[in-house]
């Protein structure tokens, strides 16, 4: 294992973290750290460092790092940034590997002296081989360890999953968070690489690759000081990880807004798409295509193709998808003609039996519910099922039906769902369908647009 592996397993996998700047105070960040280490599940040794209290959240605290008792494998450092210096010294003193440095003042500010002191923090931490997230970052969650090293302790309350997502923005991190959480998709890891002192997005994605808990990697960038290693990296693993992007700075609003952030210039946003493009970063343009596309890349299998079946259980939401499908160069092809025989024996006469197909007459008929699922399956000319149903008293029973049949199905061809109905009304039976690897989302617009983007990701697989 190389050095930058060690330094990194510090970061996300300590067995003792020490917070240097801890604090009870609740308008302080040394508190909201303290707390998100405490309240959220961490079973490693906890040092709060401040010289002057002698308990903090009810743990004996040290007046110094180099005074903590044993070996330290990660700092959380909230102390102002003139004092990091000092701190990065003593770290390297007592063996510290991997440093989450929340604290801003360097780079990301408009006085030479930030940049100045983020020049010689990492100098300092290359000489020392010490790992550094941030300055200027909310910090990491690692939810399979499980470790809450933030100023955020909601974070642990995030779901656990195959998602891992590095971004520059503290608060669009907090964003996916709360979204991920409110639709219950799973996340591995939250980084915030804030400034980006001698840890980027290649390095990031290279730890990741490797990482066993890491089925997708999101990124939410700004910009990036050595765009040509990312790509080298994202290129070298194309294949082995889904890579998923929304970078910002279309605007020249944005493009500029960017270099104040996190101290780095966005750049040309077409060309920074053509080379993700090129490769194998599959690129999005929200928030939420981020978070849909990579929960769709973490649970469902691929398409090999992009001609899809549009089955509904009303006619509305299904005509919607497949508005969407076509904008989005999908197709909408007629069935097979054994496929046209087996749906018009199943379906009743009031049902649309065509590509797309209205299955509302049927939904009390189950053997007909899953009869044509099958039978679409088994089409030689479809590669994707999109399947809509929205809800009223008269379908409640048929998604317990599906998640059934969906759970026991031996699936060759991806299906994406848009089964929406109130909050408390379906969510087993979604539960259900979705650990089966059929990812569900609740417009079918939605549902669509995320089905083009595993048909745009299979082709960059490809190249």
């Amino acid at each position: 294992m190389d050095k930058k592996q060690v330094a990194l397993d510090a970061i996300f996998k300590p067995q003792a973290v020490a917070v240097v700047g801890a604090s009870d105070n609740p308008w302080k960040l040394g508190s909201h750290v303290m707390r998100s280490l405490t309240e959220g599940n961490y079973s490693g040794r906890i040092y709060p460092v401040n010289p002057g209290r002698e308990e903090i959240f009810g743990i004996k605290t040290y007046p110094s790092l180099v005074m903590v008792p044993e070996a330290i494998d990660l700092a959380i450092i909230v102390l102002p940034a003139e004092q990091v210096p000092k701190i990065i010294n003593e770290c390297n003193e007592k063996g510290v590997r991997g440093i989450v440095l929340i604290t801003a003042g360097f780079k990301e500010i408009e006085d030479r002296r930030g940049e100045s002191l983020q020049k010689e923090i990492t100098e300092l931490a290359n000489r020392f081989g010490i790992k550094i997230i941030g300055p200027n970052t909310f910090g990491i969650t690692n939810l399979h360890f499980p470790l809450n090293a933030s100023f955020t302790p909601e974070f642990s309350y995030v779901p656990k999953g195959g998602i891992s997502f590095v971004s520059q923005s503290g608060g669009m991190s907090h964003l996916m968070a709360f979204l991920a959480m409110s639709s219950q998709v799973g996340f591995s890891k939250i980084i915030g690489l804030g400034n980006r002192c001698n840890v980027d997005f290649a390095e990031m994605v290279e730890y990741l690759e490797e990482d066993p808990e890491t089925r997708v990697i999101a990124m939410y960038l700004e910009g990036i000081d050595d765009p040509r290693r990312l790509l080298e990296v994202a290129k070298r693993g194309t294949g082995r990880k889904p890579i998923v992007a929304y970078k910002v700075g279309v605007s020249q609003a944005s493009d500029q807004a960017s270099q104040f952030h996190t101290g780095s210039l966005a750049g040309k946003h077409k060309i920074y798409e053509a080379a993700f493009r090129q490769s194998g970063i599959l690129t999005v343009r929200s928030s939420e295509e981020l978070l849909d596309t990579a929960k769709a890349l973490a649970l469902s299998i691929l398409p090999e193709g992009k001609r899809v079946a549009v089955l509904s259980g009303q006619a509305g939401p299904g005509m919607a998808a497949c508005d969407v499908c076509e904008m989005e160069g999908l197709s909408i092809p007629p069935f097979s003609p054994k496929t046209r025989r087996i749906v018009e024996t199943l379906l009743p006469p009031l049902a649309i039996r065509t590509n797309p197909v209205d299955m509302g007459p049927a939904w009390y008929d189950s053997a007909a519910i899953k009869g044509t699922v099958e039978a679409v399956l088994e089409d030689e000319q479809i590669d994707a099922i999109l399947f809509c149903i929205m809800f009223a008293s008269a379908n409640r029973a048929a998604v317990r039906i599906l998640a059934d049949f969906f759970l026991g199905m031996d699936r060759k061809k991806p299906i994406i769902c848009c089964i929406s109905a109130p909050e408390g009304i379906w969510d087993q039976e979604i539960k259900r369908i979705e650990e089966a690897g059929i990812p569900n989302y609740p417009t079918p617009e939605r549902a669509a647009k995320t089905l083009a983007n595993l048909v745009r990701y299979k082709k960059l697989e490809g190249k």
